[in-house]
């Protein structure tokens, strides 16, 4: 094991997959979880990736997974906490909706942090967490409550381990909006979001690949949410 590990929740499609590959080919060693076993598992795990099947909605498994990495390896560069759900209100209980959403995008990072914090500070250097938030986390959403209060708390959790772990582990955010369609969307839907942007383009994952590479790299940046929203904010 090198002195180069990191752990990325979701990386069975877009950011953390484009993620786990970038790191890979840059020559860390890499921790994946996935929920849904898409192709990209099997080409991953051939490039070297550690990858653990995780439904993160069930506490018995995300304690088993934290016990496993503690077991298992001695230290950690960085966790990005990349796992998702986007639920919307209507098609489920609210309080189940609003259950999972805190779960998935609180709970889960709030947990594997104070779990997993002694291998951060055991790296050799300067240690990172970095969250993947949402633009939608400061102005909000009608069809997705649940979801970007969730992700607002999760801005707050950043503060907060930005400062109980200083100056050992750096703790960021990085907040995207539309970064990638969907293959399924219809032109009609890819035109109306294209302009909600200043820059009216799709810029897909690798740029926000670039800016968690950035916050890595970053020796004085913490308790900070990086917008990557093409201007989205003026409009």
């Amino acid at each position: 094991m090198s002195n180069k590990t990191v752990l990325i929740t979701g990386v069975g499609k877009r950011i953390g997959l484009a993620l786990a590959q970038h790191l890979l080919a840059e020559g860390y060693d890499v921790i994946g979880t996935y929920r849904t076993r898409y192709d990209s598992i099997e080409a991953l795990q051939a490039a070297g990736a550690d990858l653990y099947c995780v439904d993160f909605y069930d506490d018995t498994q995300l304690s088993a997974f934290i016990a496993t990495i503690q077991a298992t390896y001695p230290s950690l560069r960085a966790i990005v906490h990349n796992a998702s759900d986007w639920l919307p209100e209507g098609q489920a209980a609210p309080a189940d909706t609003l259950a999972k959403m805190m779960q998935i995008h609180v709970g889960v990072p709030y947990q594997i942090n104070l779990a997993l914090q002694a291998l951060l500070t055991a790296h050799d250097g300067t240690a990172d967490i970095v969250h993947l938030s949402d633009y939608v986390a400061e102005k909000g959403s009608k069809k997705h409550i649940a979801y970007a209060a969730s992700k607002a708390a999760l801005n707050n959790l950043t503060l907060s381990f930005a400062a109980q772990l200083a100056p050992k582990v750096k703790v960021n955010a990085v907040a995207p909006a539309m970064i990638m369609f969907n293959p399924d969307d219809d032109e009609q839907y890819r035109a109306k979001t294209l302009k909600k942007s200043l820059m009216k383009i799709e810029p897909g994952a690798q740029e926000v690949v670039e800016a968690i590479t950035y916050l890595l790299n970053s020796q004085y940046v913490t308790g900070r949410v990086l917008p990557v929203d093409g201007g989205r904010h003026l409009k």
